[in-house]
């Protein structure tokens, strides 16, 4: 069974999104900020990675970057709902560093699912 890391810092969200994946099938790890998630990637096998852009302590893109370029074949799914820019500014940044797709807040489900079924699948 594949292995999903989920890092968001809005809890009820994160347990949506987790709640989502185990009923296709996925094991979930959850994280609610960098810190804690780069910690999980590295200490449990994870075969994807699903992460808020704008977080306390650690955001997204400072995580996306460093996850790739310790483990440059990571796959990652960038998620935002947004700041003082709307989503679409730090969405394309986390492409940028390497996430291999973004989604907006709030998330059409079976867009991500059809996301992460291919990147698990490959």
């Amino acid at each position: 069974m594949a292995k999903i890391l989920i890092i968001d810092d809005d809890v009820q969200f994160r347990k949506m999104l987790s709640q989502v994946l185990k009923r296709a099938g996925y094991e979930i790890s959850e994280a609610e900020d960098g810190n804690e998630g780069t910690r999980i990637y590295e200490t449990e096998p994870i075969d994807l990675v699903i992460t808020d852009l704008i977080m306390p302590k650690k955001e997204g893109i400072e995580t996306i970057s460093e996850l790739k370029k310790k483990y440059p074949d990571i796959k990652i799914i960038a998620i935002s709902g947004g700041g003082r820019v709307g989503p679409e500014s730090y969405l394309t940044f986390a492409e940028k560093l390497g996430a291999l797709y973004t989604f907006s807040k709030p998330l059409d489900r079976d867009k991500v699912l059809e996301a992460v079924h291919e990147l698990i699948s490959e």
